[in-house]
């Protein structure tokens, strides 16, 4: 094997954090992947990890060498595509984070019918709601649904989902309809707890935006959980309509609130930098956003 081989091992030992996990996807003996790494050891003259029983763990070198390889990796990369890139065939592996109730509801079969389309990509998928360190936990990218990007964010937009108030016929007849945002202050209501203020929901109100202050004496970070509490008759719950419309369409929950819209989600490809995109990358994420947008609607 040649230095960049020993890389790119190194590379993935540090995001498995197991020289047998790196062993049995390379399909090489875990003592191929120790040696590679001991010899990058020795022509460096600095120790990149330490071993323990459980897990590897980068030196403060190993962590510095581990950026620079990224660099240098996806530079060749970069080079190799852009020379092939009018005969490129997308190979090699993704690790593309998703969220889960869109990500299964949503992306699982779009990604099912990636995968049979371009045989020669693996992917790697890791379902979490949680927002990933896309370089510190080696993705490719990240699948995002928020109205409110970070600073700095590396972003591709893929398509949109609404928000929609919802509660169970029951819970209505029993408590009555909210007609503004404010009536919801007088309500109980089921919030997500994977947002940055999970006890404030924002609604368009005329030509500003209105906040308001929600009780929650049921709440969680998933919001097919949410929906399914809504149905049973605990409480008014914001949900985007990839979770709501299976509700909505067999009554199970009523949309309230109507005329006042929350802020359009954006579903979004969040990238690890400004750094080259590789190939198979971009055939991923150029099938997505076609697939998506050429859904009639989300809900």
């Amino acid at each position: 094997m040649d230095r960049l081989d020993s890389m790119r091992i190194f590379v993935r030992a540090a995001e498995l954090g197991s020289f047998s996990a790196v062993a049995q996807q390379l399909g090489v003996a875990r003592s191929v992947v120790t040696r590679q790494v001991a010899a990058l050891e020795a022509h460096l003259g600095a120790k990149l990890m330490v071993r323990s029983t459980r897990r590897l763990s980068l030196t403060s070198a190993g962590t510095a060498y581990l950026e620079k390889c990224r660099v240098i990796l996806n530079l060749v990369e970069a080079a190799e595509t852009d020379v092939a890139e009018d005969r490129a065939v997308a190979r090699g592996n993704i690790r593309v984070g998703l969220p889960l109730s869109f990500g299964l509801k949503r992306l699982a079969p779009l990604l099912l019918e990636f995968a049979e389309e371009h045989p020669q990509v693996s992917l790697e998928m890791d379902y979490t709601d949680r927002r990933v360190d896309l370089v510190e936990e080696g993705f490719d990218l990240s699948i995002r649904i928020t109205s409110r990007l970070g600073p700095g964010d590396v972003v591709r937009k893929l398509g949109s989902c609404t928000l929609v108030t919802v509660a169970s016929p029951a819970y209505l007849a029993r408590h009555g309809r909210p007609l503004r945002p404010a009536d919801l202050a007088g309500h109980e209501c089921l919030a997500y707890t994977g947002d940055p203020n999970p006890s404030t929901w924002t609604y368009g109100v005329g030509e500003r935006a209105e906040s308001v202050y929600v009780r929650s004496r049921f709440s969680a970070n998933n919001g097919d959980m949410l929906a399914d509490a809504a149905a049973r008759g605990l409480g008014i719950t914001l949900q985007p309509d990839f979770i709501a419309g299976p509700y909505l369409e067999d009554g199970r929950l009523e949309q309230v609130l109507q005329a006042f819209a929350p802020a359009e989600l954006g579903v979004y490809a969040l990238l690890p930098g400004t750094r080259h995109m590789p190939y198979r990358v971009r055939v991923l994420i150029d099938f997505l956003s076609e697939r998506l947008r050429a859904a009639p609607a989300l809900a």
